[in-house]
Parts: structure tokens; sequence; C-alpha cells
């Protein structure tokens, strides 16, 4: 019997002690079975950041033809057939969306298309009287980028400059390789205070979401040392629908996007390799995967199991889940899904105790007639 009672208490330090040495300790300790447990005590989904559709985040086609702050133009003016009577001057557009022509001064050319430039630049030749008839050619001849910062968990971070006209949070993440293995789905985005988009609208537009969002996109404004910048935080897995130009990074813009480290889960009692497992990051772990991560249980007939979890802004409670194996095993409501920082604790019953007492009188029993 000693011998019986020490395999005994082995087995069950591992689980139902404990949960009796938290039911004692903590008054805050709260016991549900799986059926019942309410819904904010549940783990929440776990988004693969890998089958985000970036699709949604990217801005529409660039159009080769259309000028932008920054660009660099190349302007001839003839005004008749000699060919020296033609000008050739370089024009950058400046933020204020003006290009500077000699002799006609600041011209907007921001928005239009080369041949609406054209247009333009001819009618103020002739509205100051400088050509009668001229002809005027307008070509790219270099595109203004945006320097975006990309930091976190992307395959090779670093900064990227991109066309103005393509400046969006998809271009700058495929700059960046894309996301990497343990990226999460939310991406901070930090801007200068005063930017705006092409089309002229400021970042207000970011965070706002349309109605009937479940989440909302959230905005901040934060100091740094010696600037002000607004920050905007975005789940890529979440059913946002920003703003027109929400997508858009202005010059200057610092897109992080988060790694995740979840916390290991912890799997101990009749388990056959108790211990602690890491949580993959881009997939959920459920009750019996768990199990079958510390290779299965010791006792085929064992059923109860608890899930002990510290719920979420709660950090002196725990609630105690039960689980039965057998109904895990037809019912997915049953097998729960973990979060990170459970301990899965496989528990003793009747019957485990009992197949325990066999097995010892078994083995006591036949080590008994070997010695004769």
């Amino acid at each position: 019997m000693g011998k019986f009672r020490s395999r005994m208490t082995g087995g069950m330090s591992a689980g139902t002690l404990l949960l009796a040495t938290l039911l004692a300790g903590c008054s805050a300790t709260r016991h549900y079975r799986a059926a019942d447990c309410p819904p904010e005590l549940l783990a929440p989904p776990v988004q693969n950041a890998q089958t985000v559709d970036l699709s949604r985040f990217a801005g529409p086609p660039a159009d080769s033809e259309r000028i932008e702050r920054g660009d660099v133009l190349e302007v001839s003016i003839a005004a008749g057939l000699d060919a020296a009577a033609i000008t050739r001057f370089p024009v950058r557009v400046g933020e204020d969306g003006n290009g500077i022509i000699p002799e006609l001064g600041p011209v907007p050319l921001a928005g239009l298309k080369l041949m609406g430039a054209e247009q333009v630049i001819a009618a103020a030749c002739v509205h100051r009287g400088l050509f009668r008839q001229p002809q005027v050619t307008v070509t790219m001849k270099e595109r203004g980028t945006n320097r975006i910062t990309v930091l976190g968990a992307v395959e090779e971070p670093g900064v990227y400059e991109l066309p103005r006209g393509s400046s969006y949070l998809m271009s700058a993440l495929v700059a960046a390789g894309g996301l990497a293995e343990d990226a999460g789905t939310v991406v901070e985005i930090r801007r200068p205070l005063g930017s705006a988009s092409p089309g002229g609208t400021t970042l207000a537009s970011f965070a706002q979401g349309t109605t009937g969002a479940r989440h909302a996109g959230r905005e901040t404004t934060s100091l740094m040392p010696e600037e002000q910048v607004r920050v905007a935080r975005v789940d890529l897995a979440s059913e946002i629908l920003l703003g027109p130009q929400g997508k858009y990074l202005e010059d200057g813009s610092v897109v992080r996007v988060e790694r995740r480290h979840p916390e290991p889960i912890q799997v101990i009692g009749l388990v056959k390799k108790p211990g602690q497992y890491e949580l993959p990051v881009n997939h959920e772990v459920r009750v019996l995967g768990a199990i079958a991560m510390a290779g299965g249980l010791t006792q085929q007939v064992a059923d109860k199991v608890y899930v002990i979890r510290n719920p979420a802004g709660e950090p002196n409670a725990t609630a105690v889940i039960e689980v039965s194996l057998r109904k895990a095993k037809r019912n997915l409501a049953e097998n729960i899904r973990l979060a990170p920082g459970d301990t899965v604790s496989v528990e003793h019953t009747p019957l485990t105790v009992l197949m325990e007492v066999i097995n010892v009188i078994r083995f006591g029993i036949g080590g008994s007639f070997a010695l004769y």
C-alpha cells in the first residue's frame, strides 16, 4: 500500500493539488464548465497574418500621366518652326502643387495629366502675351518619392522610396519583402502632423471606419522629441473599411508591424510529457491538441481536464474551465481554444484511480509470482 499511496500522490499533485491551491489562495477564482463558459472568458480566434488580403490596403492604379507634388518635368516651348526657337527647361512641382515657369511664375500643375499641363502652360503664355500660338510639350523626367520606414515583423526592414502616386500601405509592405512568419495583424503607422494625401485629405480620415465595423481604427496624438506625430493602429485582419485616403503614406511615415511572441502554455497531470509548450504564432491550439503536444494521455480512461486561465484585464483573477475529453472529441465547442499562458491539467477521476489500483495490484501479484 505504501507504493500505491506514493504513485497516487504523484499523479494527483500535477492537477488536483494545483487546483486546490488556487481555490484556497485566490478568492477571485471562478469555476465553469466549457458549455456554460461566458463569452468574455473564451480565447479569441487566432488571426493568421500570412492569409491577410493586403490588396485591401492598396491604392488606386497609378496613372503614369498624372503629375504629383515633387515630380520633375521637362517643359519645351516652341514659338515657331525654327528649332533654335525651342526653349527647354526642367520644372519641379512644389509641395504647393505649383511649378515655376520662367517668365510666367507659378503655374498649378499637381493633379493634372501631362496633356492638361501642356494646355495650362500654353494658355498662360498667351495670357501673359509671351507667345501667340506656343507649342508646349511636357514630359515626365523624374517621379517624386516618399521615404517610408518599415520596421517590425517584415522580411526586410528598412527605408524605402515609393513613388508618391503609389505610396500606399500595401506598397510599403511589399517593398519590405512582405510579412514575416511571426508577424501579427496589427500595424502601427506614425506620420508627421499636417501632412496630407494626394487628394488633399488630411490624416483625420485615416482612422474613420464605416458604421457597423466590429473595430474602429484608433488614432492618437503623441509628442516625440522636437516633433509632433500622429499614430494610427490598424488591424489588417479585421473588417475595417478605412476612409478613401486611409491607406496612403505620406513622406516620412514610419510603419511598424507587430511581432507576436505568445506566452507558452503548461500541460500537466495525466500526460506522458508534462511541461511547457510554445504556442504557434499563426494558428490556434485547442485542448486535444495541447494533450497531443504533451505525448498523449497516460490513462486512456481520463476524461476530466481543467483549463486554468487568467482573464484579460484581471491580474488577480483566475478562471477554471472544466472540459470533458469524451465530449471534446465530438463537439468543437467543448474542445475549447487555448489562450497564451493557459495551464491544461488532465485530472484524476474515480475511474482513473480505480485503474491505478488495478495496475498496482496486477504488477504486485506478477512480481510476487516471479519471486517463487
